[in-house]
């Protein structure tokens, strides 16, 4: 099997979408954001890197990152330290905008490609972190399928070591003002979760 150093060198060098991003509004060129490591405890599954991530190379170097990290309850050293938490999205480059400025989906074409490799090295996962829709489609299959509110509202439902999110994007402030459970019921589980993962 290949080694996973072997393979994080393998995707950050990755262009299969080249000719994709350079189609887009940005019209930028692939930069794989790899922030993993094989014995991480929490796997933070998310869409993928916009615009500020991709200059910094730094999965979550945002404003929605500050929010993630609150709501997990953890720092920022922890958070960026690959040995306890893996950091894989849905697709690992900044995906562009289209031409009216918006977000660009994850290509369907990273995740094939990708993910059941990262996976199954990662074999000490004790919580899994499901943010967004693409993300809980993935994971989840026909549990997510109502949506990101119902299937963030249903979290009980699902396996202890799994918590799905929104997005912790300042666009879904009002979100969280017409679903204060959110707050006041779900993340106190969250972090808990969080804590006995790592500890």
């Amino acid at each position: 099997m290949e080694s996973m150093g072997d393979l994080k060198r393998r995707l950050g060098s990755c262009t299969l979408c080249a000719d994709r991003f350079a189609a887009t509004a940005t019209g930028h060129a692939p930069r794989p954001v790899v922030w993993f490591g094989g014995r991480a405890r929490i796997l933070i599954a998310s869409q993928a890197p916009g615009l500020r991530v991709h200059e910094a190379l730094r999965p979550f170097w945002d404003r929605s990152g500050q929010r993630l990290r609150d709501w997990l309850g953890m720092d920022e050293a922890t958070f960026y330290d690959t040995s306890r938490v893996a950091i894989v999205p849905m697709a690992f480059c900044f995906p562009g905008y289209d031409a009216k400025g918006s977000d660009l989906p994850p290509p369907p074409g990273c995740a094939r490609t990708w993910r059941d490799p990262i996976l199954s090295r990662l074999s000490g996962l004790r919580l899994t972190v499901l943010i967004g829709g693409h993300a809980q489609r993935w994971h989840l299959g026909d549990a997510a399928k109502g949506g990101v509110t119902r299937t963030v509202a249903a979290w009980r439902d699902l396996p202890p070591d799994v918590i799905p999110l929104p997005h912790p994007s300042w666009r879904n402030t009002a979100w969280l003002k017409r679903n204060p459970w959110f707050e006041s019921e779900l993340l106190p589980v969250l972090r808990r979760r969080v804590a006995e993962a790592l500890a």
